[in-house]
C-alpha cells in the first residue's frame, strides 16, 4: 500500500476571515462556530470552504477542560504549591512564557499543566515547592539516569539495551457509545538505532492488523471492536547507539544520498519557509556554509532562545515553526519542528523522529530530530533535552544532545503528517504523528480528551 501524506491539516495556510479569527482569539468559540456556519451557507472559494470546515473540527481541540484556571484560580493553586508565593509573581511568569494560556469568552485561562510546566523549567520554583510528589521523584531519577548515560556512552563509545514496554488505551466512560470502535496503537519500527522489534502480546490478536515495518507511522489496528474494551500492545526492541563527537573539519562536500535529499523541502502545514522563517534563518546563519555548523547554529538558537512549555493540542495550532519562533516557547515537538525548519531552510537535510522517552522510572511521549551531514550520515538533535541542560548550566549535556541520543527511546514515527496503514477515516486526535493512540467510531473520531492511556517499561536489559 502506498503511504500518502495525511490530508487533515493541508488548508491551515488559508487565512480565516477576520471576524472568525477575532472570535476565536477572544475565546468566543460558540460564536465562532455560528459565524463559520454562516460563511459555509454561502458561495465560497473551495479553498476557503475547506479551511472553514477544518476550523470547525479544530475548535473541538480547545475545550475549557484543557484551560480550566482563571487568574484567581491560578493564584490559589500557586499559593498552595510554592512557599511564600506573591500575587505579582503570576504576571512575571506569564511574561517570561512559563505558563501557557488563552482567552475563553474574553477571560484568560491557564493550561491545566501550568504548574507542572513551572516545575519543569524553573529550578528556583522547585526549591520553593511545598509538597513534592512521586512524579517529581521520578523526574529526578530520570535526570540522574540521563547524566549516567552520557558518562557510559563517552567511556565505552556505545551502549545497547533490550527494552520491553506495555502500552494501553481505553475510552473514558462518558465517551463509550453503542457502536463499534476502531483503535490505532503505535508500535515500534526498525531504524538505525532500533532493531529486533518483537510484538509480544496484543489485547485483541484475532482482529489485529500490523502495519509493515517500513510504515512512517507504524501502528497496530484493532478494527470494529467493543468500545468499552481496554486495548494494549506489549513489545520489545533493541536500542544500540554509538557516541559521536561531530567535527566540522571532517565534513565533506560529497553528493547527498536520496533519503537526505527528500528532507530538504517544506512540509505543510508545520514546516514552511515563510518570509519570517527566511529572515530568521539568514540572521541565525550569517552566511555560514559548513552543514555541521549550520545545524549547530539552529540547535543553539532553539536551545537558548526557545523556552520549554507544555502546549495545547497540535491539531489546534497553526504553522508550528512560526509559532515557536515568534513566541519563543514550545514543547519537545514544537522545538524539534523549528530546528528541522531552520536546518532545511539553510540547506541541511533534517527530519522528524518521535515515540517515547522510555526510562525505567518514567515512560512518556517525546519528539526529537535528525539531521544529515556528509562523513557522519544521520545524526540526532534533541532540542528540548538540550534546552533543559542549557538552563541548568550543564554544558556537557547541552553539547551531548547535538549529535547524540540517550539509550532510553522508543521510535514509532519517522515522519510528520503521514497516513496510517490501514488509514484512519476521521480527523485525527493528533494529525502530526501517533504516540498515545487514536480511535474512531464509524460516524466520528475520538478527541484526545475522551480517552486515557498508560505506558510502562516492563524490562530494561543492558546488552
Amino acid at each position: 500500500m502506498e503511504i500518502k501524506p495525511c490530508p487533515d491539516m493541508n488548508y491551515c495556510g488559508v487565512p480565516l476571515p477576520d471576524d472568525v479569527a477575532a472570535m476565536k482569539h477572544a475565546g468566543f468559540f460558540d460564536d465562532c462556530r455560528a459565524a463559520i456556519a454562516n460563511y459555509l451557507s454561502g458561495n465560497l472559494p473551495d479553498c476557503l470552504r475547506k479551511r472553514l470546515e477544518l476550523e470547525l473540527k479544530r475548535l473541538d481541540f480547545l475545550p475549557l477542560s484543557e484551560y480550566p484556571y482563571t487568574d484567581a484560580e491560578a493564584l490559589a493553586l500557586l499559593r498552595e504549591t510554592f512557599r511564600e508565593f506573591k500575587d505579582e509573581e503570576l504576571p512575571q511568569l506569564v511574561n517570561s512564557r512559563a505558563a501557557d494560556w488563552l482567552y475563553i469568552k474574553g477571560v484568560r485561562h491557564f493550561h491545566r499543566r501550568f504548574i507542572a510546566n513551572i516545575l519543569t523549567t524553573r529550578d528556583d520554583y522547585v526549591a520553593r515547592q511545598l509538597h513534592p510528589t512521586a512524579e517529581d521523584a521520578a523526574d529526578a531519577a530520570r535526570r540522574g539516569r540521563i547524566k549516567e548515560n552520557i558518562a557510559v556512552m563517552k567511556a565505552k563509545g556505545e551502549r545497547a539495551a533490550r527494552i520491553t514496554v506495555k502500552q494501553t488505551f481505553s475510552l473514558k466512560p462518558e465517551a463509550v457509545e453503542n457502536a463499534p470502535l476502531t483503535v490505532h496503537l503505535p508500535i515500534p519500527k526498525p531504524c538505525a538505532h532500533q532493531s529486533d522489534v518483537r510484538i509480544l502480546e496484543l489485547s485483541h490478536p484475532d482482529i489485529a492488523i500490523l502495519a509493515p515495518e517500513s510504515a512512517p507511522m507504524r501502528t497496530v489496528c484493532f478494527p470494529h471492536a467493543k468500545a468499552g474494551d481496554t486495548f494494549s500492545a506489549t513489545y520489545s526492541y533493541v536500542n544500540r547507539l554509538a557516541y559521536v563527537e561531530p567535527d566540522p573539519a571532517k565534513v565533506t562536500n560529497a553528493p547527498l544520498p536520496d533519503d537526505a535529499l527528500k528532507c530538504l523541502g517544506e512540509q505543510a502545514p508545520n514546516i514552511l519557509f515563510t518570509p519570517f522563517m527566511r529572515l530568521l534563518s539568514d540572521e541565525i546563519q550569517g552566511g555560514e556554509t559548513n552543514p555541521l555548523k549550520i545545524a549547530r547554529n539552529a540547535y543553539d538558537f532553539v536551545t537558548t532562545k526557545v523556552k520549554y512549555s507544555y502546549m495545547r493540542e497540535y491539531a489546534a495550532m497553526d504553522t508550528i515553526c512560526d509559532y515557536a519562533a515568534k513566541n519563543l516557547k514550545g514543547d519537545c515537538g514544537v522545538q524539534a519542528i523549528l530546528f528541522i525548519t531552520l536546518c532545511r531552510l539553510a540547506g541541511v537535510p533534517a527530519r522528524w523522529q518521535s515515540g517515547f522517552a522510555a526510562d525505567p522510572a518514567q515512560v512518556g511521549c517525546h519528539d526529537w530530530a535528525q539531521f544529515y551531514v556528509n562523513s557522519y550520515g544521520w545524526l540526532y538533535a534533541d532540542p528540548s533535552y538540550g534546552g533543559s541542560a542549557y538552563r541548568a548550566g550543564d554544558m556537557e549535556r547541552w553539547n551531548y544532545y547535538f549529535g547524540n541520543l540517550d539509550i532510553f527511546r522508543t521510535v514509532f514515527n519517522s515522519d510528520l503528517h503521514r497516513e496510517f496503514d490501514p488509514p484512519k477515516a476521521h480527523f485525527r486526535a493528533d494529525p502530526t504523528d501517533n504516540q498515545r493512540g487514536e480511535a474512531e467510531y464509524p460516524h466520528r473520531g475520538i478527541l484526545p480528551f475522551e480517552y486515557q492511556h498508560t505506558e510502562e517499561m516492563l524490562f530494561f536489559e543492558e546488552l
